[in-house]
């Protein structure tokens, strides 16, 4: 049974990412939800970790900036187009956004179930 509060989208699309500890770097997101995200990363960051994600809706230049943490790390075996693959990365759950990116997302994610 699915647990999860919002609609889970499975959408790979570059992020940003920032902390205090870590500083920022480039990352792909592999999942994304109204409540969080699910970051592709080869060493992702400790559980805890606050961390800002910067990204753009598609076909759009909004950029949202939501803020998070670390709660979980995944290591997943999959296969895919291209054979046998494995990948690392973290999920960070959303605590908030700026500005008006709440918004910007809700309006975002409705455009991806469309074309999902």
């Amino acid at each position: 049974m699915n647990k999860r509060a919002a609609l889970r989208f499975e959408k790979v699309f570059p992020v940003i990412l920032s902390t205090d500890e870590f500083g920022e770097c480039n990352a792909m997101a592999r999942n994304i939800s109204a409540g969080g995200i699910l970051i592709e990363m080869a060493d992702p960051m400790p559980l805890g970790t606050a961390v800002r994600v910067h990204f753009f809706m598609p076909d759009s230049q909004a950029t949202i900036i939501a803020r998070g943490e670390v709660k979980n790390h995944y290591f997943l075996n999959f296969n895919d187009a291209g054979g046998a693959r494995s990948l690392t990365g973290m999920a960070i759950k959303f605590s908030a956004f700026e500005a008006d990116a709440g918004e910007v997302l809700g309006l975002g994610l409705t455009r991806m179930r469309i074309l999902h």
